[in-house]
């Protein structure tokens, strides 16, 4: 695992680059952000690749804990990747929904993370 460092307007952003699937559960997202927050980064930018796909089935409720972690701790995330090969209705509303806020967000690039996490 690598993480990529990305300064705009003085917020620094954590980019987590790895071929291998990092956030297995609740605990792992735990200590992901533990380690960001303590190399002083204040938002984190995950590939969806990086995430077990248990995360993406609404009723692990790995989603649901691993986001309210993030919420909890007032560490902005970004989850980058392709969300339109999922055909679950919960979980499109629930991205949705969780673009609305400026806590958590799913964005299709990097660039887009960059932006949206900058403000």
């Amino acid at each position: 695992m690598i993480i990529q460092s990305h300064e705009i307007n003085t917020i620094k952003i954590a980019e987590v680059i790895s071929d291998n699937i990092i956030i297995q559960s609740a605990q792992d997202g735990l200590d992901l952000m533990g380690n960001i927050y303590y190399q002083g980064f204040d938002k984190v930018i995950l590939y969806e690749k990086n995430i077990t796909p248990e995360f993406f089935d609404l009723k692990t409720k790995i989603a649901g804990e691993i986001l309210q972690k993030f919420s909890n701790y007032r560490i902005g995330l970004a989850i980058v990747g392709d969300f339109d090969q999922y055909e679950s209705k919960s979980l499109k509303d629930f991205i949705f929904e969780s673009n609305k806020t400026k806590q958590v967000n799913f964005l299709g690039s990097l660039e887009d993370a960059l932006d949206n996490l900058s403000k």
